[in-house]
């Protein structure tokens, strides 16, 4: 018996999910709460406790490899300065939100000292300064650049603008203190992608850098390595399972959404063209595998952020039919932020996790598919088409805690589905659901970057 084993150091819990990679099953998951406050390797070591006490068979001289990913210590977290907030600051943000962080900080256009101060003030890993196409303006990440360094600002600066502009960033910043990285400019022609390079030195940086700061450069001495924060590694195991592997035909488009405590992340792997012969590209162009994560829809931290995103009417309307909400929305929403670990005792405190989940799933989509708006011309009707057309993905993955753990998760994922109310909404027609209640996503992003063929066969077996 050949043994791997995956480690997930998450922002709550420590998850460890160990693989027979010679008959290509799931030995067995365990999870712990995460440590990171004292030593995050307290919480692992209790998580492989409760593994070799439950599944005796695993013998730890067996295990020929480990791999880990983390979003301990709130992940990792990016601010994307850019030039034009539809297109450089949007190219900027894809490779921050590719490469798994959280883009806290969004900054268009010259940056001022009011916001170099909001910077200094945050709590940010990495900078990402782009801006300008190839041959096209200059000036605008020089002048940020320049104010970077004028700041000292002491987190690392990734430079992915304008090639035009890096001689003289270079020259700026060499013999400062200051810690930068020059990468191929993001957007190296107007609504063109490429954001490889930059995603890639992100990774480094996490790996060199953040993980140590975040004490869990202690768990890559004893374990092995942490090659990547935890969203990239569900983003890679979305891509897999997509496009297939070898003889091993994949799903083809699909779509996986996290419901988690702060965050709903999306992630979509297609690409997204017009289904119609009358629709028209327009904006930016779009990723083939693609995250996007809402920091205002989550299941506990940031529920109150949920008031401000419908009116008590409209989120009464996510309950069943057959089931009342006799809630004081406000209050319920307040005691779940409050209380991050609240786990549901009643059926009616079970129903309203129901809502919230079902509004995070909603919302989300809402702000991941594509759209398009229509033209009225003396022509006649023009249509463009914004973002992805996701209408004929064919699976949509749930995973998360309150997707796992409630017997209607199926019914909340169908929230992703068209709506009468939303018609330019480029939605999923009617995909088929599919739940990680193994919760393994992530765990087989790690793995297939060494057993592609036996992750790709473990997703294809315990998702269905």
């Amino acid at each position: 018996m050949e043994l791997y084993l995956l480690v997930d150091f998450g922002s709550t819990y420590t998850k460890l999910t160990a693989v027979d990679l010679d008959d290509n099953y799931i030995i067995g998951t365990s999870k712990a709460t995460t440590t990171v406050d004292t030593n995050v390797l307290e919480g692992y070591d209790k998580a492989l406790e409760r593994l070799l006490r439950n599944h005796p068979e695993i013998n730890m001289e067996n295990i020929s490899g480990f791999s880990a990913c983390s979003s301990a210590a709130g992940g990792l977290k990016m601010a994307a300065i850019g030039l034009v907030e539809e297109l450089t600051v949007e190219a900027a943000k894809r490779a921050c939100l590719g490469a798994g962080a959280i883009v806290n900080m969004v900054f268009s256009h010259h940056i001022t000292k009011r916001e170099i101060k909001k910077l200094k003030e945050a709590d940010i890993d990495i900078i990402l300064l782009a801006g300008g196409t190839d041959g096209g303006n200059k000036e605008c990440i020089i002048h940020n650049a320049k104010r970077l360094k004028e700041a000292e600002i002491d987190v690392p600066i990734i430079i992915a603008g304008n090639k035009d502009a890096v001689d003289e960033i270079e020259e700026m910043y060499e013999n400062t203190k200051m810690e930068f990285y020059i990468v191929n400019n993001v957007m190296p022609q107007l609504k063109k992608l490429n954001v490889k390079e930059a995603k890639e030195v992100i990774r480094k940086i996490f790996i060199d850098q953040i993980i140590e700061a975040k004490g869990i450069k202690k768990a890559e001495q004893k374990i092995g390595e942490i090659i990547m924060p935890t969203p990239e590694a569900v983003l890679l195991a979305a891509e897999l399972l997509s496009n297939g592997y070898e003889d091993i035909e994949g799903f083809g488009e699909l779509m996986v959404i996290d419901i988690g405590g702060a965050t709903t992340d999306v992630h979509t792997i297609g690409e997204g063209f017009p289904k119609r012969t009358e629709v028209i590209m327009k904006g930016l162009q779009e990723p083939f595998a693609k995250r996007t994560v809402e920091g205002d829809l989550g299941m506990r931290y940031s529920a109150n952020a949920l008031l401000n995103l419908v009116s008590d009417y409209e989120f009464r309307k996510y309950f069943e039919e057959d089931d009342k909400c006799n809630h004081n929305i406000a209050k319920s929403l307040e005691r779940r932020r409050e209380n991050v670990d609240f786990i549901p005792e009643t059926k009616d405190e079970e129903e309203f996790d129901k809502a919230i989940a079902k509004i995070c799933c909603d919302v989300s989509i809402s702000r991941h598919v594509g759209h398009v708006e229509v033209v009225h011309t003396p022509l006649g009707n023009m249509y463009y088409q914004t973002g992805k057309d996701l209408s004929e993905i064919k699976y949509v993955i749930g995973t998360g805690g309150v997707l796992i753990n409630n017997s209607s998760a199926k019914n909340i994922l169908r929230s992703v589905n068209k709506k009468s109310n939303k018609k330019l909404e480029l939605r999923p027609n009617n995909p088929s659901i599919l739940i990680d209640r193994s919760y393994i996503m992530s765990a087989m992003g790690l793995l297939s970057q060494k057993h592609p063929k036996s992750s790709l066969k473990l997703m294809k077996q315990y998702l269905l």
